[in-house]
């Protein structure tokens, strides 16, 4: 089992940059593809960006490719989320998420452990 903690939300202006950290413990990480997701108010969970178990292999939602840049560290049990050139659309709580071990499928799904979010706006 994996236990996930989100930090780094908060309030920018729209142009500027926010560095989410999620801090994993539990046995099965380094195993775990990693992943990020978003809610906005009134709408579905969406997968954001999402990572291999190396770290080598990564998948983005169209709407972030380029300004969003994941990545992780599995010595110290962390993962990362750089976010720049933030828009107005990115406001959302940010999910930190974790597929079961040694899952083969997609980036894009297969995620069974997420975190209890971090709340990010973009002011314009």
């Amino acid at each position: 089992q994996v236990q996930l903690v989100e930090s780094g939300g908060g309030l920018v202006q729209a142009g500027g940059s926010l560095n989410l950290s999620c801090a994993a413990s539990g046995r099965t990480f380094s195993n775990s593809n990693m992943g990020w997701f978003r809610q906005a108010p009134g709408k579905e969970r969406d997968f954001v960006a999402g990572m291999s178990r190396s770290g080598i292999t990564t998948a983005y939602a169209d709407s972030v490719k380029g300004r969003f840049t994941t990545s992780r560290d599995n010595a110290k049990n962390m993962v990362y989320l750089q976010m720049n050139s933030l828009k107005p659309e990115d406001t959302a709580v940010y999910y930190c998420a974790a597929s079961g071990p040694y899952y083969g499928g997609s980036l894009l799904q297969g995620y069974f452990y997420f975190g209890q979010g971090t709340q990010v706006t973009v002011s314009s």
